[in-house]
């Protein structure tokens, strides 16, 4: 996400992976509290790192980031705290991007991913990955909503990403039947797989520091519509 925003910005050919979904309570999981937050109650004070940090591990890791795409990510200066976080973060992520799976679909699944656990801060992000990816707007829009989507194969893509989360990797029987009726493979299940480790990594991770949006994708914004 944050890497094809920052190769957006500077004007190389984007490649795209991000995932969009939407966010309906679960009776099963019982009434949301009215304090729900979109951040922890009380946050980390780790520090946010940049490639000048004194720590080598740190430094080599942020200096690489930064010869690549031009920036240090708000949400790398977090993960960072912990080194092998962030490269099981890049190595998820690289892994879920080289997969089979088309831009717009690894779109959807990335973004409902992020919009269920309401991470505002992914959520942008993969809005404008999704937008890269040439996406069209009503479908971003109704992502982001967490309405149907117009394409009946995406939008159950969407629900079956949704359903293993929800579920914590325990679908029914019928809405595995139903993701492999639309047709997607077994395999693809394990794809999603890997990208709720993932985004669980940074979506966690934004909660505890409640980080701040890039520059980057500011003008795709997203506010959790449960907060308001």
């Amino acid at each position: 996400m944050i890497v094809l925003a920052a190769r957006y910005i500077r004007g190389a050919a984007p490649q795209v992976l991000y995932a969009t979904e939407t966010s309906q309570p679960d009776a099963r999981m019982g009434a949301r509290s009215k304090a729900h937050m979109t951040h922890a109650e009380r946050l980390l004070t780790l520090p946010a790192h940049d490639e000048n940090s004194r720590d080598p591990a740190i430094a080599t890791l942020l200096g690489e980031t930064k010869a690549t795409i031009g920036m240090v990510p708000n949400l790398y200066s977090r993960l960072v705290n912990v080194p092998a976080l962030l490269t099981t973060y890049k190595a998820g992520y690289a892994g879920f991007s080289a997969s089979d799976l088309s831009p717009i679909e690894q779109q959807v699944v990335l973004l409902a991913i992020s919009r269920f656990h309401r991470c505002e801060y992914c959520v942008a992000g993969h809005t404008m990955a999704a937008k890269m990816a040439k996406a069209a707007p009503e479908l971003v829009e109704a992502l982001r909503a967490g309405e149907a989507l117009p394409d009946p194969k995406l939008n159950t893509l969407a629900e079956f990403t949704r359903a293993m989360v929800e579920r914590r990797g325990l679908p029914t029987a019928a809405e595995l039947e139903a993701f492999l009726d639309a047709g997607y493979r077994e395999r693809d299940v394990l794809l999603i797989v890997l990208a709720i480790a993932t985004k669980t990594i940074s979506n966690f991770t934004n909660h505890l520091f409640n980080t701040p949006v890039d520059a980057a994708f500011a003008g795709c914004r997203w506010d959790d519509p449960d907060d308001a």
